[in-house]
């Protein structure tokens, strides 16, 4: 294993890191903030850490899956643990477990919170925070792919580790030119969701937030309602833009150099958007008569289909008190997903599709047992290859959430707080039902032995919040 080119990507993400952190300094000077000389002094250190462990140069450029594998793990891990710094040292989270729930719920894209009152936070806080969702939603390995000096296939098997999907297609050529162009799609719909919020009369700052949220399809508000107080205009927009940053990139690629025949043909966001409007239709027709007025049962239902198939976690309504047939959809649509390639989590629309195929195929050898039928997903063959890496993942996916399902029912609650609360943070979605809806909040913790607390994997009260 090449264990000095695995140190030096880590390198250079602490420094990247060191450099993000210039984003909450600026707030704080524009609303002068004390809290921004501890993202300061801390981003200084990230900085001189990271450069210094990248100034050993690694002889060997080359490494595969397995290096791409650990270095994306452990990538995550210091991103998280040097992130939650800032919100200890300011004493806006003084607890180091809540304060690194918090800031891997926010790189992950997770969207839950242990904040009981979020608009108590700086807005320097508060926009370190929602940048989080917006680091994570593209990954940061994917900007550093961008820059390495990677040889021999080395940056896919970097791109491969970090991406989603059943498999991963270099756009162009080049892999470092590939990524590029991944974040001008990515910053450029970040840069006009914000000014399209500006025009729906939205605060700068709720529209810079917001807009960092919904790109990354997080779900961090900063306000105690999440987006329920703004207006209609705004939360049509912020839904829009959920289902936008759904949508596979690839597709925008193919938009960008004009092949629209083949972007607006491809199966897999026909799928997404199929589901998207048949689970709207469904959900506004169960909520009319509790609703003020069919515009507004159509709001809510688009808004809280958009915020869990895109698994963004942002919520309007409390869709735990809907019908059942509501909360079973939405249930359902956490464990979908939106497309492969795209920010959003969940197990994506491409391997269901795939998935239900294979089904299909079986069943039809039964009828026809001579006859041989090949998938395909966009008029192209899926190599067997492909179509062992979904059954995987599939059995792989299972067999952690059962995991996880059995170690979160020592708790003690009931099935449905106990099913959902799995389904959400499994799926980076935040909210579930019951215990666990978009109202509450994840804040209570069980005390240790040493006097410490945790509160990630076993609450002593389940209180999760979507703020």
């Amino acid at each position: 294993m090449n264990f000095r080119m695995i140190v030096y990507i880590v390198g250079q993400l602490i420094r990247v890191e060191g450099v993000l952190f210039v984003v909450p300094v600026i707030t704080s000077f524009v609303y002068h903030e004390k809290e921004g000389f501890v993202y300061g002094v801390i981003g200084s250190l990230l900085f001189v850490i990271g450069f210094l462990i990248t100034l050993i140069k690694p002889k060997n450029n080359i490494f595969y899956i397995k290096e791409g594998c650990v270095a994306t793990a452990l990538c995550w891990i210091f991103l998280s643990l040097f992130g939650a710094l800032p919100f200890i040292f300011t004493g806006e989270i003084p607890n180091f477990t809540d304060a690194i729930f918090e800031t891997v719920s926010g790189f992950t894209t997770t969207g839950s919170s242990i904040l009981d009152d979020v608009e108590a936070l700086s807005h320097t806080s508060l926009i370190w925070r929602s940048f989080t969702h917006w680091i994570g939603g593209m990954g940061v390995l994917i900007f550093l792919l961008a820059v390495l000096p990677l040889t021999g296939g080395s940056n896919v098997n970097l791109m491969k580790a970090e991406s989603p999907g059943p498999q991963v297609d270099k756009a162009l050529p080049q892999v470092k030119n590939t990524t590029r162009l991944l974040y001008v799609i990515y910053g450029s719909l970040t840069v006009l969701e914000f000014i399209v919020l500006l025009f729906t009369k939205l605060p700068v700052f709720d529209s810079i937030c917001m807009a960092f949220g919904t790109a990354g399809t997080g779900g961090f508000g900063i306000l105690n309602t999440s987006c329920g107080s703004y207006p209609i205009a705004s939360q049509w927009v912020i839904t829009i833009f959920m289902l936008l940053f759904g949508v596979n990139f690839n597709v925008y690629v193919l938009i960008i150099f004009k092949r629209f025949k083949k972007a607006f043909n491809t199966e897999e966001v026909k799928a997404y958007f199929s589901i998207v409007l048949v689970s709207i239709i469904i959900i506004s027709i169960s909520i009319y008569k509790s609703s003020s007025g069919a515009f507004q049962a159509l709001t809510d239902s688009a808004f809280q289909v958009a915020s869990v198939v895109t698994t963004t976690g942002f919520s309007t309504a409390d869709f735990n008190t809907w019908p059942t047939i509501a909360r079973v959809i939405m249930v359902l649509l956490m464990f979908s997903g939106a497309c492969a390639g795209s920010t959003a989590g969940g197990i994506k629309v491409s391997r269901v599709c795939i998935a239900f195929k294979v089904f299909i195929r079986e069943i039809n050898s039964f009828l026809h047992p001579r006859e041989v039928k090949t998938i395909r997903m966009d008029n192209k063959v899926i190599d067997t290859k492909t179509l062992r890496s979904v059954t995987i993942y599939f059995i792989t996916y299972a067999f952690i959430f059962i995991i996880s399902l059995v170690l979160i029912a020592l708790d003690g609650h009931d099935l449905v707080t106990t099913f959902t609360s799995v389904v959400a943070t499994f799926n980076n979605i935040g909210p579930g039902l019951e215990m666990v809806g978009p109202t509450s909040n994840f804040a209570s913790s069980v005390p240790l032995a040493n006097g410490c607390s945790y509160s990630i994997c076993w609450p002593a009260d389940w209180r999760f919040s979507r703020c």
